[in-house]
């Protein structure tokens, strides 16, 4: 069969952090309790997302990848189909409460650590967020290893953190490495490599559902968290194209993902061709869309696999869209 845009069933995380408004995007929440995350494209033995649409319908999406490789991943993929990887993990983060203060390795870190996982570069656009809500990220001039672990122990590593204020549309690039978290009061969509390693530093002296202190992973942190990047700000759009009522703006390039923010003007059309060296992943954050015979509304996402060829984004209404790829 020949291979088409993909539709996946979201797998839910139920972690402490979480809230109910992943319904307002779209997401069928049990009827009690938090859920902290919506995967939405997943091939992770932690959660592996789900085909639910055309002749695949039914399979995972690792089946999908063991079937087909690099004609689903691309060729520019071919670092991640030598280590039999799927390269990417698309999440929605509702952060009702703040996240633990974190780290995450990079590649060569966690294939010597952490039994053939990913390390995790990520990035962060911003769909909903409450008057005041921030993100933690980096560390605060002055801050070495050692005031660092000090802190840690102390119970009181807050005087090390910095914050950045942001609001609906902002993005911000999290390389491996990156002290992060989210504070409360964030809906956010994660792109990111397909990784489930987090080294927990901090955790604010909170407990868990248990009534116990979630563990914390400060020795491995301390290996990998760059203390030169400090106080960084937010990230800026940058155009690269505007033409026929469709505007495209690079959020975010790096070894593993590029992301773009595409505004399309209602009527607008927009011609692609997945030529095999790239899988591309679009999702709609506002308005909706047609891509070739898959209708996407907010809040969704769809996989075109690198062999698809060409496609057409087409948009009734205005809307914009996030197109990752892997240059």
């Amino acid at each position: 069969m020949k291979l088409y845009p993909l539709l996946f069933t979201p797998i839910l995380k139920d972690y402490l952090w979480g809230g109910r408004n992943l319904a307002e995007l779209g997401r069928a929440l049990p009827p009690t309790g938090v859920i902290a995350e919506s995967w939405d494209i997943a091939a992770h033995s932690d959660g592996d997302s789900m085909v639910r649409n055309g002749h695949y319908a039914g399979q995972t999406l690792s089946q999908l990848h063991a079937t087909f490789g690099l004609d689903l991943i691309g060729t520019n993929c071919d670092w991640a189909q030598k280590r039999q990887k799927f390269p990417l993990l698309i999440k929605l983060l509702d952060a009702r409460q703040r996240l633990s203060v974190q780290v995450h390795p990079n590649d060569d870190y966690a294939i010597a650590h952490e039994v053939n996982e990913l390390g995790k570069t990520e990035m962060w656009v911003v769909l909903q967020a409450e008057s005041g809500a921030q993100v933690q990220l980096g560390v605060t001039a002055g801050t070495t290893p050692q005031l660092f672990r000090q802190a840690v122990a102390k119970g009181m590593l807050e005087p090390h953190l910095h914050y950045i204020k942001v609001k609906a549309g902002d993005h911000l690039c999290v390389p491996a490495g990156s002290l992060h978290t989210i504070m409360g009061g964030l809906l956010i969509v994660e792109i990111q490599q397909n990784s489930n390693t987090t080294y927990r530093v901090y955790d604010w002296n909170r407990v868990g559902v248990d009534g116990k202190p979630r563990p914390l992973h400060v020795e491995k942190a301390l290996q990998v968290i760059n203390f030169e990047q400090v106080e960084p700000t937010l990230c800026s759009p940058k155009l690269i194209d505007e033409a026929d009522g469709v505007s495209r703006y690079q959020l975010c390039q790096n070894d593993y993902f590029t992301t773009e923010r595409v505004v399309m003007e209602s009527g607008a059309v927009y011609h692609g061709n997945c030529n095999g060296d790239t899988l591309e992943i679009w999702g709609v954050i506002e308005g909706q869309v047609n891509i070739n015979e898959v209708a996407l509304t907010a809040v969704q996402f769809t996989l075109l696999p690198a062999a698809l060829g060409k496609f057409t984004v087409n948009a009734p209404q205005k809307a914009t869209l996030l197109r990752i790829y892997v240059a």
